[in-house]
């Protein structure tokens, strides 16, 4: 298997965010202005999910999930900037901030595990760019409407996605499955750009998710199996559970 990158962090809003960070492997281009960031920008959903994932809109139960134990005693976050709220398991941590805010402030929070491996970042007041060169097959493994985080008329949803196939690799150097948030359109087709997961929040656009990478989102099973297998394999545990419930629970304060 090719080597692939797994990015922790992103740039601040008003620089170039280089793509390979964002999983849109060597399609690049610059930010554009506040009102085309995110909800413009290509992302993907299926309509034949796999069986046992959900449809969007649909909320996974855990009697299709695998028999693990998500995780009992929560607690809920406010972002720094005391803009944004969202539940985590209580065992978990958060890094706020994680590092240089973007011009202008903003969030960038990460949440790692109880052994100190981050599952996601979130950060606001985002620069977002990106053209679309090429297209991959692409599968949806889960997939829920945000609601609480409708703007303007538009729902972003929660999504667990892959690119590429055994036979058909996704973009090179690039991860091929990750989870998060995203405003764009899904594709049309049966083949979809790379990774872009970002959603329009003000003032510009915001993330909240992660590439999907072995080394940190523990998976059980055989460590040889292909990457993408690893990733379905990885919606049947209790981790990832949490890590959807809690990326689905961001919410506005107050």
């Amino acid at each position: 298997m090719r080597s692939r990158v797994f990015s922790r962090f992103m740039f601040p809003a008003g620089l170039l965010l280089a793509c390979v960070l964002v999983g849109c492997g060597q399609q690049s281009g610059p930010p554009g202005p506040a009102s085309q960031n995110a909800s413009d920008l290509p992302a993907s959903v299926t309509a034949t999910a796999p069986p046992g994932s959900s449809a969007p809109g649909e909320t996974k139960g855990p009697e299709a999930t695998g028999a693990s134990t998500p995780s009992a005693a929560w607690t809920t976050y406010t972002t720094a900037d005391r803009q944004l709220i969202f539940d985590l398991p209580a065992a978990w941590s958060v890094e706020d901030p994680a590092g240089e805010l973007a011009e202008g402030g903003g969030a960038f929070a990460e949440i790692t595990n109880l052994a100190g491996k981050p599952l996601a970042t979130l950060r606001t007041n985002m620069a977002t760019g990106s053209t679309c060169v090429d297209q991959y097959p692409y599968a949806v493994l889960d997939a829920q409407d945000l609601t609480a985080l409708t703007l303007k008329g538009a729902t972003p949803r929660f999504v667990f996605e892959t690119r590429g196939t055994a036979t058909d690799p996704g973009p090179a150097d690039t991860p091929a499955a990750a989870y998060g948030i995203t405003s764009g359109p899904p594709p049309s087709g049966d083949s979809a750009c790379a990774i872009f997961h970002f959603f329009t929040w003000p003032p510009t656009a915001a993330m909240f998710g992660a590439f999907y990478n072995p080394t940190n989102n523990e998976t059980p099973g055989d460590a040889s199996l292909p990457y993408l297998e690893k990733a379905k394999i990885y919606t049947e545990t209790a981790e990832y559970r949490d890590i959807r419930r809690m990326i689905t629970s961001l919410r506005p304060a107050g």
